[in-house]
């Protein structure tokens, strides 16, 4: 039976009925597992940014300033095809974790909440918390927490 409230155990079945942990071993197994997606998440995230934030750079500055182009200009929207093709497949992988995580949150399992939120708060730290350009990355960046 699926739990409606937060517990704290080794007995969680995780996203498929085949991923049950039964032992303290394979728990922990398990919880390594969520703060290793949680992490890569957030590294994909900051990928997917970081393209997003060269692409518009090049193709801006190529083109013109930003304030003079028509709503409509076909170079801007034709020209980074294959930026904003890698762009969408980072970004619809990135969503896949992200859900993904979610389901995993939702078995309400305390270990399973802790290790996530702690793998995706090491992420950030790692991978999106840094670096010389933050002004720009804070422009892109999402507030969502999940992201």
């Amino acid at each position: 039976m699926m739990h409606m409230t937060f517990y704290w155990g080794n007995n969680v079945t995780l996203l498929i009925d085949s991923w049950k942990t039964d032992s303290w071993f394979s728990y922990f197994l398990t919880l390594i597992a969520c703060f290793m997606f949680s992490v890569f998440c957030q590294f994909m995230e900051d990928h997917r940014i970081r393209l997003r934030l060269l692409s518009s750079s090049s193709s801006t500055t190529a083109v013109a300033p930003i304030e003079n182009v028509p709503l409509l200009y076909t170079k801007l929207f034709f020209g980074g095809s294959l930026a904003r093709f890698v762009g969408s497949v980072l970004f619809g992988i990135n969503s896949g974790i992200n859900y993904l995580l979610m389901l995993a949150v939702m078995s309400f399992n305390g270990g399973v909440f802790v290790a996530i939120v702690v793998g995706l708060g090491v992420g950030y730290w790692l991978f999106r918390c840094g670096g010389g350009d933050d002004e720009q990355m804070m422009v892109l960046e999402d507030t969502c927490a999940c992201c």
